[in-house]
């Protein structure tokens, strides 16, 4: 009888584990990354369709691999995969990997040596153990997932990783082929643990693009979000992981990246620096948001600004509240330099998933912008950006 019982227990055990693996971390992720679209959806005039289809769409930066999903599968949960984006006419996706959130996360001050939110998240979710106490192999797994990912489904995806690949994609999707491309950037460098070896280790995986911090400080430097604060600028190993960077042709992300920080990069000789996913201080008095000062200096060095589309850096829930803060953005910095960064699937709400993209275009008309300055902000600066920045090659 008492080993009928434990036999018992332990199948029970198993079967509630499994349901655990199973289900948990998709209810995690929906609870982090609501989509607050009409059930009818936002009205999209027979014009605005029309346009959308025409336009070469990019977006700066998305959390999507995170989660895990099959992104070769159109979902019923999160933001963004393949499917959708296409639905949307995105030409050019970055995906970005998340490897560690402090405990506790907030846009004002945040511990490095918080407990960390992502190393449960990929226990759960049975990620590969090296993967679980490692930030280098926990980027280095989301990116073998997106080479998976676009291996099994060539005539669909392609990775970006030199102009030449940039400019072929763009080439094929005038010519009438569906195909989406992808780029590869780190949520903070973080991943590089230290050691500028690791950078070279990134760059060979694919990636292309990436933050310098994110909610707290690192050892590159201060994070907006950090203790430091905005005193805590680019440390000796920050400014060699800039120098590499430029060498290499990667983007150098100033998203999250304290005050001092972006002084310090801006200063330095032939930087050219991005903010992919942000909103505008003047029209959203966020903590999120960098001063409007720093943020044009970003630009007059030939950076770009991508602008988010959730509720802390835009302080609205509607296309309309996206296309005032893009509106500010052109005010601030010009039409040049103003373009997407959803931050789609980063734990944050929005009000269209991908396949819902032509809602922006729509609000972008409704908010008075010309067809040649939707253009641009939806996708044009950023190919632009891309061409002379990413290394040549094919």
């Amino acid at each position: 009888m008492l080993k009928r019982i434990f036999l018992g227990l332990v199948v029970l055990l198993i079967l509630g584990a499994a349901a655990f693996f199973t289900f948990a971390p998709g209810y995690v992720e929906r609870s982090q990354n609501p989509v607050a679209m009409p059930a009818e959806g936002w009205p999209v005039s027979d014009e605005a369709a029309s346009l959308h289809r025409e336009l070469v769409i990019g977006d700066w930066h998305a959390d999507s691999l995170l989660w895990d999903r099959d992104l070769l599968k159109r979902g019923g949960r999160g933001h963004t995969d393949f499917p959708r984006l296409l639905e949307g006419n995105v030409a050019l996706q970055v995906y970005t990997t998340v490897t560690k959130s402090p405990r506790g996360q907030n846009y004002d001050q945040n511990s490095a040596g918080a407990p960390d939110n992502i190393t449960p998240l990929f226990m759960g979710q049975l990620r590969p153990v090296r993967s679980w106490f490692s930030l280098r192999e926990r980027a280095l797994v989301q990116a073998e997932n997106l080479q998976r990912m676009a291996e099994e489904a060539p005539e669909l995806l392609r990775i970006i990783r030199t102009r030449g690949d940039l400019a072929e994609l763009l080439a094929d999707r005038a010519g009438g082929e569906r195909v989406l491309g992808v780029m590869l950037g780190s949520e903070g460098g973080h991943p590089l643990e230290g050691d500028l070896a690791n950078l070279d280790v990134l760059y060979d995986a694919g990636f292309r693009l990436m933050g310098l911090t994110h909610f707290f400080d690192n050892e590159l430097g201060g994070s907006l979000h950090g203790e430091g604060g905005s005193g805590a600028g680019l440390t000796e190993f920050g400014h060699q992981v800039v120098a590499a960077m430029m060498e290499k042709g990667m983007v150098i992300d100033l998203a999250h990246a304290s005050p001092q920080m972006v002084e310090d990069v801006l200063a330095i000789e032939g930087t050219r620096p991005i903010l992919s996913h942000t909103g505008i201080h003047e029209q959203c008095a966020s903590h999120r948001n960098l001063q409007d000062a720093l943020v044009k200096r970003i630009a007059d060095k030939g950076g770009v600004i991508g602008i988010g589309y959730w509720a802390d850096v835009v302080c609205g829930r509607t296309p309309a509240d996206i296309a005032a803060a893009i509106r500010a953005a052109i005010a601030l910095v010009g039409e040049d330099h103003v373009s997407l960064g959803s931050d789609y699937d980063g734990s944050v709400g929005v009000p269209f998933d991908a396949a819902h993209l032509s809602a922006l275009t729509q609000a972008l008309m409704d908010a008075g912008l010309s067809k040649p300055q939707i253009a641009k902000v939806m996708g044009g600066n950023m190919m632009r950006y891309l061409a002379d920045i990413l290394p040549s090659g094919t």
